[in-house]
């Protein structure tokens, strides 16, 4: 293997490890299986002094994973070409389901140099950090809402319904701080669930209000407006959609209900159950 050649080195990158492959470009040997070594940035040095002995040029290619960036970003910072390719663009043959670290690299490194693999647009490191924080806010909200949930299940296990017109709204909550349970240790729980709805909800309103901070300078902003806009026109547009297919079941003798929808002599599934995915996008990463 001349020094005037390319290599395409296949990763498989894990917590611990990384599966090493690579193939030249001369096409007529298959690619070959280097092992296995180390993620610290020691270990990846090693790695490339190694390669660059074997050839002048090195293209590093690997799956985009929960390991994130940090190689990719590592290895450029160096000089090193490298791409980051997605997972469900790697072609694979039919029925090929076997899986293993060698396996993957070796796929990898032919594929890179067949020019199969498709790469995918790696963010800076301050784009990430906003995806961070957006992350961060909506593990916030599940977490809000999964309190609230234990709550109103204990408020329902014994008896006592809220009758306003509103949850979690200032009456709601002045109504709730007016509640005794009848023993002290479901007075604790009711207690401690209701401390955690308002850590809850003031962690959901320091994360919005940061991710809001750093955002407005973002130069990504512009595109989080429009996103916003669309998603409010949109939901203008489904809310009339629903309100005609309302009045059409009427004058169709339909009746709509949140149980069923009532065919005279004959019932339907609820369609209420069935829930459109909506734009992800707009309302789980650009709600400011």
């Amino acid at each position: 293997m001349g020094n005037g050649s390319t290599l395409y080195v296949g990763l498989d990158v894990h917590k611990d490890s990384i599966a090493v492959a690579y193939a030249s470009d001369d096409g007529r040997t298959d690619p070959t299986h280097l092992g296995a070594i180390g993620t610290r940035q020691c270990d990846v040095d090693a790695l490339v002094r190694k390669l660059q002995s074997k050839a002048a040029q090195l293209v590093f290619v690997y799956e985009a994973g929960p390991c994130g960036y940090w190689l990719y970003r590592y290895l450029t910072r160096k000089g090193l070409t490298c791409f980051v390719v997605a997972p469900s663009l790697i072609p694979r043959k039919a029925g090929d389901r076997i899986k293993t670290d060698k396996r993957d690299a070796l796929t990898l490194a032919r594929l890179a140099r067949s020019g199969d693999l498709t790469p995918v647009y790696v963010p800076a490191v301050r784009d990430e950090a906003i995806r961070d924080l957006a992350r961060a806010r909506e593990d916030a909200l599940k977490d809000l809402n999964a309190a609230r949930f234990r709550l109103k299940a204990l408020l329902l296990r014994n008896d006592l319904p809220y009758t306003g017109r509103a949850n979690w709204s200032a009456e709601h909550l002045r109504w709730l701080a007016r509640l005794v349970f009848p023993t002290p240790a479901q007075q604790i729980v009711f207690q401690e669930y209701v401390r955690t709805v308002t850590e809850r909800t003031e962690l959901l309103q320091r994360l919005e209000a940061e991710l809001l901070a750093h955002a407005r300078p973002w130069h990504f902003y512009p595109v989080v407006e429009a996103l916003q806009a669309l998603r409010g026109a949109l939901d203008i547009g489904r809310r009339g959609r629903d309100r005609s297919a309302r009045r059409g079941g009427r004058r169709h003798g339909l009746a709509a209900t949140r149980e069923c929808l009532e065919y005279p002599g004959s019932t339907v599934p609820d369609i209420n159950r069935i829930r459109s995915p909506g734009l992800s996008l707009s309302s789980r990463n650009t709600s400011f």
